[in-house]
């Protein structure tokens, strides 16, 4: 089951670009936040997704909100991915899953378990889920104007 807007943000483990485990909760660190769930790097939806977001992140910046990505890729491949495609959010590796599955995001893609539902989450400064947006398929590209206004409408 998807997780909730009102519910906190799950306590669960990912790691950044160095392989370094962080506690998904403290990102917020009384910052709103943009979680942004992608199903693999390199693919052509997940491109497009994450450099609209790049191309939009002055908006966020001026409103104090941190954007982050999340996939079950490993950090590795995520920090090459980043540079290739010039982020200046951080991608963060939910290689062992439990973002994903704390999220209830959990499906197969062609056969293959154990990626994660292209999801949009807006959570605001003391960790709860303000907006929540999953996708219907994979390939769906998220609402970007309702993202942008479901963080411009938190008390930052």
């Amino acid at each position: 089951m998807a997780i909730q807007i009102g519910a906190p943000l799950p306590d669960v483990t990912v790691y950044n670009t160095s392989a370094e485990a962080l506690s998904l909760a403290q990102l917020v660190q009384g910052k709103p936040l943009v979680l942004l769930f992608f199903p693999a790097a390199h693919t052509r939806v997940c491109e497009k997704e994450l450099c609209t977001f790049r191309d939009g992140l002055a908006e966020y910046n001026q409103l104090g909100v941190e954007v982050y990505g999340l996939s079950v890729d490993t950090p590795w491949t995520l920090g090459a991915y980043a540079k290739t495609l010039g982020l200046a959010f951080s991608l963060l590796s939910d290689y062992n899953k439990e973002a994903t599955r704390a999220f209830g995001l959990e499906i197969s893609l062609r056969g293959l378990p154990g990626f994660s539902q292209r999801a949009a989450y807006v959570v605001d400064a003391t960790g709860r889920i303000a907006w929540a947006w999953v996708a219907d398929v994979p390939a769906q590209e998220p609402p970007y104007e309702e993202v942008a206004a479901a963080v411009r409408g938190l008390s930052v």
